[in-house]
């Protein structure tokens, strides 16, 4: 500062001579859209109960018991719909900060206007119940009642024949089950009884039907042998109406008037859907559950599941500094998925990533973006947004629809579908890495986020530099300041190298800025980083070590 001093005397003047810290960005924070009742029943502050409309624009909750606050509890959940399940999973599995965006479905209450009666006039979600039969036995009661474990699709159903047994045990009885589509499945010599470790009809049916199916032995008269279901019964489990109200899929009028692509995408001068996003800064995770729901509800096509999840990822390309977790359609067998992939949902993009099968919680079976969104949040308090968010427990899963081989993940992971898996002893995990993108260089989840952190961080660390000098004092200023938090970024694992120099450079010179660049009122910084990928295939190269021979250790 120039030296303007009239009286004698000491004076002291505080001088910056230091780097200007750049801090890097947040790379966990969530914006998930879903289906929400245009009112929820909330407590008063001095006691009883009133009934509020649930927010439809951006709203920022940092805890479970906030997100209930603003949109009820998993028992104000909309019918068919997933987002109350996945925010659940996304707190349960480390997430701690989220933007809501409700998409406002009418709900009406019974006569006693309990919130927990609400059903969906026709303009809301279509609910199909699961399908339901009943086996009889030798004794004339029902010995076991048979059920789908998740909402039917129109027109799907279950044709369901006890045929005999191979095994000649007294009780012992086989199952064909047969799908609308014609495909039949032998499951062999059941029983009611656990006696002489037979195979229980409980035990072996979900894991026999990938948890399509479940089975309850219900109390009745003489023993279990007695009550097995007599051979050649029939029976057929079809999707039925939940309840007096609500609507099935193929509803001539309402879901499909009201619940479309648009409504998902938004507009973001009205701050809604996807595109209601655009003024939230600090999101770097989008999710949207609630459209495989419309598809398994049958109010969607796959054309429409397409257009939002391509909204998704337009979304996040467009920002540049978002991630976007994509739910594939239940009931999918793993051919079905490969299909749905290379086929119908074929999308090329670094800015997301698929998953696969859905899991099984306490409410049932669910698409896996919340809880994935919460693991990604956790793997980066823990680890850091370098690590991919792989070989990491889910929690709050107790099961899988469908138990992925290695065999059959061979045919997935080439094809960017990422895989959950349960493996004996080590709980259910995340086991695939990838994004959608064919591009070898952003194949990984971690590098693409990597960058986009590293890329909003010198945004927001290098807003000094707007309309100063731009001359040597001001490039050195730059190396310096980028320099230091690039290195604070090697030193954390995020790059690879053994030194900063392997790890990084930062250009910043008369090189990168000649006059006819400042002329323009431009100041080039060129900055190179050189990621860690993950291990994705582990190789142990085994020979025979001849007797004798000596080895030696690099």
């Amino acid at each position: 500062m120039p030296l303007n001093y009239k009286a004698p005397g000491v004076y002291v003047e505080e001088v910056s001579t230091g780097a200007r810290p750049i801090e890097s960005a947040g790379t966990s924070v969530l914006a998930m859209v879903g289906l929400v009742a245009e009112e929820i029943e909330a407590q008063q502050v001095g006691g009883g109960t009133i009934r509020k409309a649930t927010p439809t624009t951006p709203t920022l909750v940092t805890n479970w018991t906030e997100f209930t606050n603003n949109f009820g509890g998993l028992d104000q959940s909309m019918p068919g719909g997933y987002l109350h399940q996945a925010m659940y999973g996304y707190f349960l599995n480390g997430g701690s900060a989220a933007w809501i965006v409700g998409i406002p479905v009418p709900v009406t209450t019974s006569n006693n206007g309990g919130a927990n009666d609400a059903v969906p006039p026709e303009s809301a979600m279509p609910r199909l119940t699961t399908g339901e039969g009943y086996l009889p036995g030798a004794t004339g009661d029902n010995s076991v009642r048979l059920s789908t474990r998740d909402p039917m699709k129109a027109g799907e159903s279950y044709e369901i024949e006890v045929v005999e047994s191979e095994d000649k045990s007294d009780g012992s009885f086989s199952l064909k089950i047969t799908s609308a589509g014609g495909d039949a499945h032998l499951i062999p010599n059941l029983s009611l009884s656990r006696a002489k470790n037979q195979r229980t009809i409980t035990d072996v049916l979900p894991q026999e039907t990938h948890n399509v199916l479940q089975a309850e032995i219900l109390e009745g008269s003489g023993t279990l042998a007695e009550r097995a279901p007599a051979v050649g019964t029939k029976i057929t489990l079809m999707a039925q109406p939940a309840s007096e109200g609500a609507v099935t899929a193929d509803s001539a009028s309402g879901p499909r008037a009201t619940l479309t692509p648009a409504r998902f995408r938004g507009d973001a001068s009205a701050r809604t859907g996807i595109a209601g996003l655009e003024a939230v800064e600090d999101v770097t995770l989008v999710a949207c559950p609630d459209v495989v729901a419309a598809h398994q509800a049958g109010v969607f096509s796959d054309d429409d599941v397409k257009a939002v999840q391509s909204q998704l990822l337009n979304h996040c390309e467009m920002m540049q500094d978002r991630f976007a977790i994509l739910d594939g359609p239940p009931g999918m067998t793993v051919q079905e998925m490969v299909e749905w992939r290379q086929e119908k949902m074929n999308f090329d993009s670094a800015y997301g990533a698929l998953y696969y099968p859905w899991i099984q919680t306490d409410e049932g079976m669910v698409p896996p973006s919340g809880h994935l969104a919460g693991l990604y949040a956790r793997v980066d308090g823990q680890r850091g947004v370098h690590k991919a968010p792989a070989n990491e427990i889910v929690r709050g899963a107790i099961g899988l629809e469908r138990n992925v081989s290695r065999n059959e993940q061979e045919l997935l992971n080439p094809i960017a579908v990422n895989c959950i898996r349960s493996f004996p002893g080590q709980g259910i995990r995340v086991w695939g890495a990838r994004t959608l993108s064919s591009d070898a260089r952003w194949r990984y989840i971690n590098v693409r986020r990597l960058f986009s952190n590293v890329e909003e961080s010198l945004l927001q660390g290098t807003n000094w530099i707007v309309f100063e000098p731009n001359d040597e004092l001001l490039w050195s200023a730059v190396r310096r300041d980028v320099g230091a938090y690039l290195t604070t970024v090697w030193r954390s694992g995020a790059l690879f190298g053994r030194t900063p120099e392997q790890a990084f450079f930062v250009r910043c010179d008369a090189e990168t800025n000649p006059p006819e660049v400042r002329d323009l009122g431009y100041c080039i910084i060129e900055v190179g980083i050189a990621p860690v990928k993950p291990a994705e295939f582990v190789v142990f190269r085994i020979s025979q070590k001849e007797e004798g021979a000596s080895s030696s250790a690099a």
